[in-house]
């Protein structure tokens, strides 16, 4: 019998996140193995809650969710975000903003509105690769401009402004950074910013662990400095506010408003072809804005975020192999290993030989769209102990890689 054949679009596109490894892990889980899932950042799968006062909203609602809401989403949680983002200076409106299920699903809904074929799209490396993905499916082409350990993980407008073309249609911003726990500091934000208005481009801002910092780290969200410039901001109750299955997330649209219109106007024909999003959950939206800041109690000294992250800065300075920039910001890290104290390291063997000897998956850095083969992704959500042990794991498999090498060699 013949095979179905499936688009060619997916040929080039990958997340691997949720990818071969963790069907790996589910087979292996199957077996009775317990696998210890360091490869997403799903608070509610280490213990924590969504707030209480969230939970109490939505069950509060659940009778007025039966029915379709607008097609851009409840006026009254658009209303909670604009004012939160009127707040830090930008001239954002309910009217501009669009509510979907998480960021993922508004993601894709930019692009679409977005890009022609052949049309390029500027993406840090690394980058969250669903905005890879989700360029390619939608007949973009990604490009993206390097963010190394080297800089501690900031781009350089320079570079990222010798790459733009005819063809270039938007520049990607993902601050603060997924994978690698950069924030971005003002003066990137704002060259970048330049960059957008000399070459016509619209900013889309990944701004979904805007309260998730560490150690003073200063967030600046961009749209108040874009000013004119089409830009989207995106946010979400997924993880600042722990509530990830709650799939809630949310476009800002800002920008002049004659350049905008024809954005404005086709975001609102794709979000109507989508009918709406979960309603139940945009309840949770406007207390989450406006009650108190659950997340920062977590990141600073003493709350578990932050000693978790601790765990992970104590592993990698014990370890004789690895070496990190300590993230600043949301819930990953993102460690390297020295290619001078491991030479030809392979991040996805090493992935696999971590999973198969040590129960424990993990992410390989090539995975978010880097040619270099020698990082890796984990999530800072853990118990600090348990991280701690992981770690540990960790290096045996590194010292198990090393020893496979030196006897190849011998």
């Amino acid at each position: 019998m013949q095979t179905v054949a499936v688009s060619a679009r997916l040929d080039q596109v990958r997340y691997d996140i949720r990818g071969p490894l963790s069907r790996r892990a589910h087979e292996l889980e199957a077996e009775g193995r317990r696998i210890l899932r360091l490869n997403i950042g799903n608070p509610g799968l280490f213990g924590f809650r969504v707030p209480q006062h969230l939970r109490d909203a939505i069950s509060e609602k659940l009778p007025q969710s039966e029915a379709y809401c607008h097609q851009q989403g409840l006026l009254e949680a658009r209303e909670a975000i604009a004012a939160q983002h009127r707040r830090h200076g930008a001239a954002a409106a309910a009217e501009r903003v669009f509510l979907g299920n998480g960021v993922s699903e508004l993601i894709g809904l930019s692009l679409s509105a977005l890009l022609d074929p052949g049309d390029e799209v500027l993406v840090p490396a690394p980058d969250y690769p669903l905005w890879t993905a989700a360029t390619r499916l939608n007949g973009g082409v990604p490009v993206h401009y390097q963010c190394p350990p080297e800089r501690d993980h900031l781009p350089d407008p320079d570079e990222i402004a010798a790459l733009v073309t005819p063809r270039t249609k938007a520049l990607v911003v993902i601050n603060p950074n997924n994978p690698t726990g950069a924030v971005y500091p003002r003066a990137v934000l704002d060259a970048m910013v330049a960059i957008a208005e000399r070459h016509g481009l619209v900013l889309l801002c990944d701004e979904i662990y805007d309260s998730v910092l560490y150690d003073g780290a200063k967030f600046e969200p961009l749209a108040p400095l874009a000013l004119d410039v089409p830009c989207i901001s995106y946010g979400g109750l997924s993880k600042v506010h722990l509530a990830c299955g709650y799939r809630v997330g949310w476009a800002s649209v800002t920008g002049a408003e004659r350049r905008i219109r024809p954005l404005l106007h086709a975001l609102d024909l794709l979000a109507s072809l989508r009918l709406c999003s979960n309603v139940t959950a945009q309840w949770a939206i406007k207390p989450a804005l406006e009650g108190p800041n659950e997340i920062g109690k977590l990141t600073q000294p003493g709350g578990r975020l932050y000693e978790a992250r601790a765990a992970i800065r104590n592993g990698v300075a014990r370890s004789q192999f690895l070496t990190m920039v300590t993230p600043q910001a949301a819930l990953y890290a993102f460690p390297g290993v020295d290619p001078e104290r491991l030479p030809g390291f392979d991040d996805e063997t090493f992935a696999l030989g971590l999973l198969e000897n040590e129960n424990i998956i993990l992410v390989p850095g090539s995975s978010f769209n880097i040619a270099a083969r020698n990082h890796f992704r984990l999530t800072m959500l853990p118990e600090p102990a348990v991280l701690d042990e992981a770690l540990a794991a960790i290096e045996r498999e590194l010292a198990r890689t090393a020893e496979k090498k030196t006897r190849r060699v011998a």
